[in-house]
């Protein structure tokens, strides 16, 4: 479909809509459905609201699935299966789908720390990254507690489906 302006938005058949945004969040379309129902929206602002209220309104198990939809960062392409449309884009620009064996070790490394400390992938906003932020990030963040980490990992799902939101709205 391509970008949206916010009255063909407002105006979308509701099937239309859950899968217009389906993919805003990672494997998610139930925020889309959650969100339909709101409409219509004022702004493109309302619009980024109402996805973000829908997740914050969340129980603590839910939002943890929700972070456990992403997949790792810095696998090899062709590995992960799970890897959106989006995600693959995302990871493609900041070079995550090109690394040195090197970086894919150390990468790998930090993915299976995280993974055992947390409990779910590292989630990072990859448009506002770069391979070598996303490895410092991912070393720092390990010092996080449980808590602050999911708090962190959520606020980059809300930067993530912001961007991808922009995406989809035509001004």
């Amino acid at each position: 479909m391509g970008r949206l302006s916010l009255s063909q938005i407002n105006g979308l058949p509701e099937k239309d809509f859950v899968e217009f945004f389906g993919g805003i969040y990672e494997h998610s379309p139930w925020v889309a459905k959650d969100v339909v129902s709101l409409r219509p929206f004022s702004s493109f602002d309302s619009l980024k609201q109402a996805f973000a209220e829908a997740v914050g309104s969340i129980s603590e198990e839910r939002k943890l699935l929700l972070v456990r939809e992403h997949p790792e960062l810095g696998q090899k392409v062709g590995v992960v299966s799970k890897l959106t449309p989006e995600s693959a884009k995302e990871q493609g620009d900041a070079g995550l789908d090109r690394l040195s064996e090197e970086e894919f070790a150390h990468f790998n490394a930090l993915n299976n720390a995280y993974a055992d400390k947390f409990e779910m992938p590292f989630v990072i906003c990859v448009r506002q990254a770069n391979k070598d932020i996303i490895l410092a990030e991912m070393s720092k963040r390990l010092e996080n507690s449980p808590a602050d980490e999911l708090k962190t990992a959520l606020a980059h799902i809300d930067q993530i489906a912001s961007l991808r939101l922009q995406d989809k709205f035509l001004t």
